[in-house]
Formats: C-alpha cells, structure tokens, sequence
C-alpha cells in the first residue's frame, strides 16, 4: 500500500491532547461531537478552505478516553501550508474549545505517517480504592475501585501477559483485523502520597478494547476475585471471557506515542502494514 503524499501536498505532523469527557471518541461521526471533527473543522475555518481535510491518527480512542500524547498527520497543499504555517497554533486554539488542544504543528519527515510509523503506544490506567471514594478534582481520570488491591500481586499477573501473543481474548474482534499485538509493559505502581493506583500499558499496537479489559482482569486478581493465573490463561485459551471487564473509559490515558529515526520512518511504515501471524499458524 503506497502511502506517498500527493504532489503539491505536505504532511503535516501535529501534536495534541484532549480531555476526552465530551467527546464521543476520536472518529468523526454524524451530529456527535468528536475529537477529529472539532479539529478538522477548525482547520478548515482558519485556513478559509472550501473543502476539509481529513487526519490520521496514531490511536483511535473511544469516548471518554483522554489524551496527553496523542499525534496525529494531515495533508495540506503546499500553497495553505505555506500562507498559514507561522500562525496555524495560535489561531487553531483560538479556535477550540478549552478540552483539545494542539501543542505543536511542524512539517513531517519523509516517509511519516502518525499510525503506521509508530513503535508503539503508551496508556496509563489511574485507580482509586480508597474507602471514600476518588478525589473529587481528579475524578473525570481515575476510576473508583471499592476493594482495596494488592498491585504486588497484579505485577505477578501482568508479568505473565508480557510478549507477542493473539489478544483475542481481551479485544473486540473486527473483521479482517489481526488481534495479535507485542505487549511491551503491562505494571503498577502506588503513589505514596495520592493512594492513586497506575496501570503502564505499552504496545506496538492495541486492538478495540484491549486496554481496558486488561486493566478489567488485572482489577479482578488485585482485590482477590481471581487468582494471579487466571489471565494469563484466558490469553491462552485465545476467546472472549465473559469474566473479563471492560473497565470505564475515564480512567484512561493516551500518554506517549514513539516513532523511530527519521531516515527508518519509511521501513517502520511498511513493516505495521504486515498482517502478523504466530509461529505454528496461518496468516489469517
């Protein structure tokens, strides 16, 4: 699949974050608000186009998920990248409303592109067990657990789910989408002071819900409904299970997406459009 900006065009990176509570996810979609339509039509009005020029994502969150990292790219022609470039930032955040915003805009490298060039993504899950409930200020980005968890305890089971395994388990299946992914971190930590729980997920790559039923299982073993075993063997056994959660969006995330070198943004491009299969099996 050839991904060559077209000629007069340039790609254009930008770099962005979002409090995802009033957005209906990512994907533009008929008469909801979300994150790529409030910036692509912000785009179109402070360029003065006639027509909207479409972005592509990093990572696609559902609604309710936050980012803080998030990069996405858009193909502008060469004449409205030039006219506007110097004060395209200030003018787009005097666009937006206060909950997106948009931290850099540069011209991207050769052979860029915001999803199919990135190592991997980075989330971070943040959880409450106190008795009490969340901090009433940081509630709309932690979840409220109601039994205290033992994170030694979740480390163990994570530790298990490390590596490139099929994460049908854990996923919402679409069709002709591979559900094999390279787990790269999966940990937790407390913070001493806070009492607040976080969860690292890093992957090359995350499938529909992945995130949040991994964090789901990891809840489950860290107050003790399920032994430390236990998700590991449901990755095994390769289907959906119904004991699986899929925790709350708010809790989540999007902190850090990597790209490699410049001059290996071409090679990664073409390496993540690869259908992935496990030794032992089939492509598809």
């Amino acid at each position: 699949m050839s991904d060559e900006v077209e000629p007069g065009f340039v790609r254009v990176r930008l770099d962005l974050a979002y409090d995802g509570k009033d957005f209906s996810g990512w994907a533009k979609q008929t008469a909801r608000r979300t994150v790529q339509g409030e910036i692509e039509d912000a785009l179109r009005t402070v360029t003065r186009s006639s027509r909207t020029y479409d972005l592509t994502v990093a990572g696609r969150t559902d609604a309710g998920v936050h980012a803080r990292g998030q990069v996405a790219h858009v193909d502008l022609p060469a004449e409205v990248w030039a006219e506007h470039a110097e004060l395209l930032l200030r003018r787009m955040a005097g666009r937006m409303a206060p909950d997106v915003r948009i931290w850099r805009v540069a011209e991207a490298p050769v052979g860029f592109n915001a999803r199919f060039s990135a190592l991997w993504r980075r989330y971070a899950y943040r959880i409450s067990d106190r008795p009490g409930g969340a901090d009433p200020l940081t509630r709309g980005h932690v979840l409220w657990h109601d039994r205290p968890l033992d994170v030694d305890v979740m480390n163990a089971a994570s530790a298990r789910m490390l590596g490139e395994h099929d994460f049908a388990a854990y996923c919402k299946k679409r069709e002709g989408a591979t559900t094999i992914r390279t787990l790269q971190k999966l940990s937790w930590v407390r913070d001493a002071e806070s009492g607040v729980v976080t969860g690292t997920v890093q992957a090359d790559a995350f499938c529909h819900n992945m995130v949040r039923a991994l964090v789901g299982a990891m809840l489950f073993v860290g107050d003790g409904r399920r032994p430390d075993p236990w998700p590991a063997q449901v990755l095994a056994a390769g289907v959906r299970d119904p004991g699986v959660h899929v925790v709350r969006p708010h809790g989540l995330t999007l902190e850090e997406v990597a790209y490699p070198a410049d001059e290996l943004l071409a090679a990664r491009n073409k390496e993540a459009r690869n259908v992935r299969s496990l030794p032992g099996r089939g492509c598809c």
